[in-house]
């Protein structure tokens, strides 16, 4: 179990454990413009949609996930939470999930898998949480912007290696990026993760930054101690 200030997150069922990437997405995506409607894809635990419960009032806060055992795990984690009456999941793929809801929302959140390298373990349901091909990237960007209402939001985290093939995607299904942050682990190292937020506007003025999670092993940095210090219970 993983406890944070609000929620507690049971994961012994699930393949993709709370990690970095998901607290990254949940604590940084934009919810200044008050989404009445969440849609989390790909939810494994639920962590992302949780998140989002305790930084907003939206009254419908969705989250969309195939593996069974995290679905019912997500499901569980939710019941439990201060916010289980906002908050469902689907056990459904993407794309019947897109062909059978009529909904819009306001923001649509993707921690989505992303090794698509050719190297697979022998645990199907971890490859599954782990792998591209589960959730292709064109599949993720066409379904966000059927899904997507007309002044909504679609943020993802990424490896930054694939940001540019995925804001051409984005482009191709008339989302436009607003809001970069490109994620190193210290001071020393390269760019691994691109956190980007995306609007239906062309207009936008696109704003970019770097945050750097550790100064030294588990000595963090303010700017991420800010970023995270409303969920973990050491910050």
């Amino acid at each position: 179990m993983f406890e944070f200030k609000q929620f507690k997150i049971e994961q012994d069922r699930c393949a993709m454990k709370v990690g970095t990437d998901g607290v990254l997405l949940g604590a940084w995506t934009p919810v200044e413009h008050h989404p009445f409607s969440i849609l989390d894809i790909g939810a494994g635990t639920g962590l992302i949609a949780l998140m989002l419960a305790q930084r907003s009032f939206a009254e419908q806060v969705d989250a969309l996930e195939i593996d069974e055992e995290a679905y019912e795990q997500a499901v569980e984690n939710f019941e439990n939470s201060p916010w289980n009456d906002r908050l469902f999941c689907y056990h459904a793929a993407l794309d019947e999930f897109v062909a059978e809801i009529e909904d819009e929302y306001d923001l649509i959140v993707s921690n989505p898998p992303f090794y698509t390298e050719d190297y697979y373990s022998q645990n199907e349901q971890r490859d599954t949480a782990r792998f591209e091909d589960a959730m292709p990237f064109e599949d993720l960007v066409e379904a966000a912007a059927v899904l997507l209402s007309e002044t909504g939001i679609f943020s993802v985290i990424i490896p930054f290696k694939e940001e540019e093939r995925f804001i051409a995607l984005a482009k191709d299904c008339d989302l436009h990026p607003f809001k970069i942050t490109r994620v190193k682990g210290t001071p020393a190292t390269a760019v691994k993760r691109s956190l980007i937020a995306f609007s239906r506007n062309p207009e936008t003025t696109l704003s970019t930054d770097e945050l750097v999670i550790e100064i030294s092993r588990h000595n963090y940095t303010p700017e991420y101690t800010e970023l995270t210090k409303a969920f973990y219970l050491k910050m």
